[in-house]
């Protein structure tokens, strides 16, 4: 409803973008930043070491692993018992175009929550969850998945320009620039690389599957039949939505679909735009 009426970006703070987010989701309880834990835990367990993390020192969208935005964290809560705290980036690098209603700019929000609300574990990859939160204290797990860390929440990265590319195709390690063309995984590459990781390989991708359907080994481009766990991928999406969805690798036509009912090897073009990605630390 709010990307219809053009009212996702454009605000000055995140108070701003909460109370009209207050108008379409059923919001109990809003908490100012020097207020949080009365929205939310006082402790959290972040990252594969269940490092604890007092969400008191927790100010601004630099404690989500991005830039400080120059705003607050909000904290709320939902009628269903989530809990979250909310960092909004007022800069003008987040845009809502008035024709098509797309947003520019792939880090215009980052939310972390608590499925369970004020009850115990307190913990990511069980009730804690979170988009765009790339670390947390100093952790740089988002999750970590059969020994790969996953540094943040998937993402649909925005293109790389060919004036991008020719500037910085050595330093991304891009072999080709595509003139004329929308390059979605180089803007995987790009957002990877800025935030000092990188694209996962085909094998490491295999490594994720078979966490999401409880196998014990997917090969690279193993094609295989079997139920998706749910619960995980929910785990590992958040609020996204996607089904099937797929995850780019750093081979720049190769990628990792998965299905509800199976998982397999994509061959695809760098122009396609609805593929996800994930970066990962070494």
């Amino acid at each position: 409803t709010m990307n219809t009426q053009q009212t996702l970006a454009g605000y000055k703070n995140t108070e701003d973008f909460v109370n009209e987010l207050s108008k379409h989701f059923k919001i109990t309880k809003i908490c100012k930043n020097n207020e949080l834990t009365s929205c939310f835990n006082d402790k959290v367990y972040w990252g594969s070491d269940n490092e604890e993390i007092e969400i008191a020192d927790i100010k601004t969208a630099k404690n989500f692993g991005q830039d400080d935005w120059d705003t607050n964290v909000v904290g709320v809560q939902f009628a269903n018992g989530t809990t979250g705290l909310i960092a909004y980036n007022p800069t003008t690098e987040c845009h809502q175009d008035p024709y098509s209603n797309q947003i520019t700019g792939t880090s215009c929000l980052a939310i972390l929550y608590d499925t369970s609300g004020h009850k115990n574990p307190n913990t990511s990859g069980k009730d804690l969850r979170s988009i765009n939160v790339t670390s947390l204290g100093s952790s740089n797990c988002y999750m970590e998945v059969k020994g790969i860390c996953i540094a943040n929440a998937p993402f649909i990265p925005a293109s790389l320009t060919y004036d991008e590319c020719i500037q910085r195709q050595n330093e991304l390690g891009i072999k080709n620039c595509i003139a004329d063309e929308d390059d979605n995984w180089g803007g995987a590459v790009k957002k990877c690389k800025d935030a000092g990781k990188r694209l996962p390989t085909m094998a490491e991708l295999g490594k994720i599957a078979a966490y999401i359907y409880n196998v014990p080994s997917i090969g690279e481009q193993e094609f295989l039949e079997v139920t998706r766990d749910e619960d995980k991928v929910s785990l590992l999406l958040g609020f996204q939505l996607a089904t099937p969805f797929a995850f780019w690798s750093e081979q720049s036509t190769s990628s990792r679909m998965f299905d509800p009912a199976g998982t397999y090897f994509l061959s695809s073009l760098t122009r396609r735009s609805q593929l996800f990605a994930v970066c990962v630390s070494d």
